[in-house]
């Protein structure tokens, strides 16, 4: 069962880690709210409590661009907080409570709690909120998944993986620099494609999605909600290696 405990005198601790040792090490801040999930005592009396897990898609405020490439490239709401708001609905979260510049919701995948984030900050900025929203409610980095767009792949291809680069993406950058440069924590990369030929990269990106891309893109939403909820569950098993490599080849004829 997932609860909200209130706690306005208690302090937080950053876990530890001897991979990031400065993000994560211990310090106390003011806290007023924490998310655990538990399961009733065993036969032994003991609690079975599950890690909290913080997704986060990167993105700008805003309708400007709205339909557009560009929109998924730089202000990514028709992917990353697209693909957000398919987690809340399917899961039943509302996205209702402004935190650390975040648009936030707290619920939970089975007995797993999560906090979905919706930056509202400008992308190049999105480090910002996942820091502090990760401090705040004990968040580890392998429970720190932040979804966003993939120009290497093809559109509405997935792909999922346990660390990684910032891969020049300004957002994931920011990101690791607000966690001391750490990298070692998930990503859910969702494709648009590149330019065809030699087509100018901001005539492509202010183009509008075609019928067929935007069809790819609905299913790549459908599939990432799977995806999360397999890995929020199981971690990184054979079924996310099995998703990975059925999304290379998703759209290969043979």
């Amino acid at each position: 069962m997932l609860y909200a405990v209130s706690a306005p005198n208690s302090c937080i601790s950053y876990p530890r880690s001897a991979s990031c040792p400065h993000f994560l090490r211990k310090r106390s801040v003011p806290a007023r709210l924490s998310i655990r999930a538990s399961l009733p005592d065993n036969s032994n009396g003991a609690k079975m409590e599950y890690t909290p897990w913080l997704i986060v898609g990167l993105g700008n405020p805003g309708n400007k661009y709205h339909g557009t490439r560009h929109n998924v490239m730089q202000y990514f709401q028709k992917v990353g907080f697209e693909m957000i708001d398919s987690i809340s609905r399917a899961e039943g979260i509302s996205m209702n409570t402004i935190q650390s510049k975040t648009l936030i919701g707290i619920g939970s995948i089975g007995e797993v709690p999560i906090l979905l984030a919706k930056p509202q900050a400008y992308v190049n900025y999105s480090g910002e909120a996942v820091g502090p929203l990760a401090a705040y409610y004990q968040v580890p980095l392998r429970h720190i998944l932040l979804v966003y767009d993939e120009m290497s792949l093809p559109s509405g291809v997935l792909r999922l993986q346990p660390k990684g680069g910032h891969g020049h993406h300004n957002g994931m950058r920011s990101v690791m620099e607000h966690l001391d440069g750490c990298r070692q924590f998930p990503r859910l990369c969702i494709g648009i494609g590149n330019p065809p030929g030699t087509m100018d990269l901001k005539a492509f990106l202010l183009q509008k999605f075609s019928s067929v891309e935007r069809k790819q893109i609905d299913a790549a939403l459908e599939q990432g909600v799977e995806a999360v909820r397999s890995l929020v569950l199981r971690g990184f098993s054979e079924n996310i290696n099995r998703f990975n490599l059925g999304q290379k080849y998703k759209y290969h004829k043979v």
